[in-house]
């Protein structure tokens, strides 16, 4: 799930859950007035990336993120990694811990924000999804990558943030193509985010408030794992 504080125009929101509406902003069509910086444009999309070709969404998986590594590559991302590039703000992201069955140890849910507070911009895909009728869907997935020695106590993949200097870089699908943005595509410093032990609360989409961001106290950080980045592409990342 992920959290976005409110801005001027979108209300807070502390629990959103795949195929629920998330905010992006992709690139415009023009030059602002004045500026040598490109137009920007902010929508709703659903989670979960439904790809154009595909013929019934009921039955194709809910892609709710892609693995950077691969993406190029892929069938269900290659389309949009070339000409659909966008940024998905937010102020953060909830991630599980899940210990094996064997250690005895309860799974438990952390927040994962940025150390500076603020609004990260996690890169994002988006597609456009027709139907036999005409109607059309907005729909975006979020880039993991591996994730950096922090967040890989709790979990081996993180989404990918795209820093302010790249961001122009990043939306530009005119120019650069996946190979030249190919280097944005890596973990965030090990110390860009706090990671903070939560209630289970939050594993329930029905609650929504900001209570599900205070801390609890757990008796011990949980230990590093070995990062699998063999895994299955489809993550339960949030």
């Amino acid at each position: 799930m992920l959290g976005l504080l409110e801005t001027e125009d979108f209300p807070a929101r502390f629990n959103i859950a795949p195929t629920q509406p998330i905010l992006i902003v992709m690139s415009g069509e023009r030059q602002r007035p004045g500026s040598n910086l490109p137009d920007r444009k902010a929508l709703l999309v659903r989670w979960g990336l439904t790809p154009s070709w595909v013929k019934d969404p009921r039955d194709f998986p809910l892609l709710i993120n892609a693995r950077a590594e691969t993406a190029a590559e892929k069938a269900s991302f290659k389309a949009a990694m070339r000409h659909r590039r966008v940024l998905i703000p937010a102020s953060g992201f909830y991630e599980w811990h899940r210990p094996s069955k064997e250690s005895g140890e309860a799974s438990q849910a952390y927040w994962i924000k940025p150390r500076n507070g603020g609004i990260v911009a996690f890169a994002g895909l988006m597609e456009t999804w027709s139907s036999a009728d005409g109607s059309e869907v907005d729909t975006g997935a979020i880039l993991t990558t591996h994730a950096n020695s922090r967040i890989g106590d709790v979990h081996d993949r993180m989404p990918v943030v795209i820093k302010p200097e790249d961001f122009a870089r990043w939306l530009d699908c005119r120019t650069q193509e996946p190979r030249d943005i190919a280097d944005l595509l890596v973990p965030a410093d090990d110390d860009y985010f706090d990671v903070i032990a939560v209630s289970d609360r939050v594993n329930k989409v029905a609650n929504t408030g900001a209570d599900l961001q205070t801390p609890v106290h757990v008796t011990a950080r949980p230990a590093s794992k070995p990062k699998d980045l063999s895994a299955n592409p489809q993550l339960s990342l949030f």
